[in-house]
């Protein structure tokens, strides 16, 4: 019989759904012990110290990264494991040709003789966690049990986790079950479960990420999803950003981008000293749950409490705020190591790796010091442009909704939706060109609809569908906007600087949006004309700012037809009203 801790809240008040479903998975299981996690400070401290006592945490050096820890994760348990993650439904149409998917009565089966006896000589930890402020009616709750101490810090780290989530439940007596185990670490046993009729989700044979930590993409974005079309809300890969204008105003935008398309420099975006009086704050770096307000606006909160940020590439110079806010309680996964116990990882300006990702001696033949998609997870407030308004109940109200991709042409730099459907067009047709290093191969085009290929957990048509429903119900709806900061040049050189020059793009938007700032029809949507922007101190020639802000019509003939074949696949469930949109493109730009 598995040993238990005190629970954190009296029998009394909690709720029976949650006991019964721990009881039936430690039967399944058979843990040594159970573990009801409180999300104290003083517990999370408890098991980071056990993991450094074991040996799978390693303490950096106390004073220049205190409170600093180093996981390293089996070699093959490094990222996302897409190939292996399931949307199980009934209907197959119904997890559409943008997901893989299972019968749920199969996956059921099989996970149950992969969980059987799992965690035999293992602690089973219940997390019960709330995506959101745990007072607030846009948030939503779940429950994770897992094997993994590792996890649950993470998760401790990630949501508002412990005693107010698991009294919400109780009032509630609704939540997201996420069962996980990181079994034999074997890829041939490893699947990422969902099952979103249920509000249920199960994995193992990982211990990494958004394999293990699910509350972060399997809830958040999969689950969330479909929770959000049956309720009327949207779950979305975006970013939420406030700017403050030189005179006070501060208006709040969603962004979403591929992955390697600069979302996490947006969300931390320092204004450059060119455009001094502007302020910029963090709400969220990655998921935006996105809400109708009773205002006729659509009003949004971030439903994490931390960041489980990509480091390589992270500087004073790239982004300030994420290499100040890593700099202490952070903890790391499969970065190098300095001889004096300093995290290293590609892109920084000083220091030298002696310990590669996975402990071994570093040597340039075997690859980067650290893994290319090494981690940070460190609590938001650690950011020092985070916004106070995270934990808001309301949320904030969205004023602008931006799609972004990497394209070397076709795509200028910025240009915004007609309207709400032809926005919808935009974001179904989002499309990211992959570089030399993740594929071998550059110019590939990727579509990545609202950057959700690997995260909606239902048919995209039926997606697209419900955010045209959403859009109909907003009498104040945000202005769509897509934005291209990799146009390059014939000689392959970038013809816009980016990073904190980015905000230029981003207070034309605002201008937009407040109707003060001019545009043109270019038949694919509105672009800002060159004196439209805010130059002053930029360095960037005339001809190619005129580049930056042109329409190819051949090119983007042929981009229409490549949108038109990839939104067909979807067969009777497309939305016809994105077909009539994109035909008008095609009107516009003419034969």
């Amino acid at each position: 019989m598995a040993t238990a801790s005190p629970l954190p809240i009296p029998m009394s008040q909690l709720s029976r759904a949650v006991t019964d479903w721990v009881d039936a998975v430690a039967q399944l299981t058979q843990p040594e012990s159970v573990h009801w996690c409180e999300g104290t400070r003083a517990e999370r401290e408890a098991l980071t110290s056990a993991l450094v006592r074991e040996g799978q945490l390693l303490k950096l050096d106390p004073k220049t990264y205190p409170d600093c820890h180093l996981y390293r994760s089996d070699p093959a348990d490094v990222a996302r494991v897409e190939h292996l993650t399931y949307i199980c439904t009934r209907s197959k149409d119904d997890a559409g040709p943008n997901n893989n998917w299972m019968e749920p009565q199969a996956a059921h089966a099989k996970m149950r003789e992969l969980f059987r006896g799992c965690m035999r000589g293992r602690t089973l930890y219940v997390i019960p966690y709330c995506m959101g402020p745990v007072d607030s009616p846009l948030a939503r709750c779940g429950v994770e049990i897992t094997d993994s101490a590792y996890v649950a810090i993470n998760m401790l780290i990630m949501t508002r986790a412990g005693r107010e989530a698991l009294e919400r439940i109780a009032r509630e007596d609704t939540f997201v079950r996420g069962l996980h185990s990181t079994g034999e670490l074997d890829p041939n046993r490893r699947f990422i479960m969902h099952f979103p009729e249920e509000l249920s989700i199960e994995s193992y044979g990982s211990g990494y990420g958004g394999n293990a930590l699910l509350g972060k993409k399997c809830h958040a974005l999969r689950v969330a999803s479909w929770q959000a079309r049956a309720e009327g809300w949207l779950a979305e890969h975006m970013l939420i950003v406030g700017l403050r204008d030189p005179r006070g105003a501060t208006h709040y935008v969603a962004a979403a981008f591929p992955s390697a398309c600069g979302k996490t420099n947006l969300a931390m975006l320092i204004p450059p000293d060119t455009l001094p009086g502007w302020e910029v704050f963090t709400v969220g770096d990655d998921i935006a749950w996105l809400h109708p307000g009773a205002d006729g606006r659509l009003w949004a909160i971030n439903p994490e409490a931390g960041y489980f940020g990509v480091v390589p590439g992270t500087n004073p110079q790239t982004n300030r705020n994420a290499y100040e806010m890593i700099r202490r309680d952070t903890l790391f996964t499969n970065v190098a190591l300095t001889a004096d116990h300093h995290p290293w990882w590609e892109g920084l300006p000083d220091g030298r790796p002696v310990t590669d990702w996975q402990g071994r001696p570093f040597d340039p033949a075997r690859g980067p010091a650290a893994h290319p998609n090494s981690r940070f997870t460190v609590a938001a407030t650690r950011n020092p442009a985070c916004s106070p308004l995270i934990d808001d109940p309301r949320g904030v109200p969205i004023s602008a909704i931006i799609f972004g991709g990497r394209r070397r042409e076709v795509a200028p730099l910025v240009y915004e939706a007609r309207d709400w459907a032809h926005g919808v067009l935009v974001g179904a047709s989002v499309a990211s060109e992959t570089t030399a290093a993740a594929v071998g191969q550059v110019g590939v085009v990727r579509r990545d609809p609202m950057a959700m290929q690997p995260f909606c957990g239902y048919n995209f048509g039926d997606y697209w569908r419900h955010w045209l429903a959403v859009g109909a119900r907003l009498s104040r709806p945000p202005r769509i906007f897509h934005v291209n900061w990799f146009r390059r040049d014939a000689e392959g050189k970038f013809l816009w600087p980016g990073f904190g020059e980015n905000l230029r793009v981003l207070a034309w938007m605002l201008e937009r949006c407040a109707g003060t700032a001019g545009a043109i029809d270019a038949g694919i949507g509105l672009l800002p004309r060159a004196e439209d922007l805010d130059t002053r101190g930029l360095k960037v020639e005339p001809q190619a700012l005129a580049t930056l802000l042109s329409v190819d019509a051949p090119l983007w003939r042929k981009e229409v037809s490549e949108v038109r074949a990839y939104l067909e696949q979807y067969g009777a469930r497309l939305p016809q009203q994105m077909l009539a949109e994109l035909s008008r493109t095609a009107a516009a730009l003419g034969d």
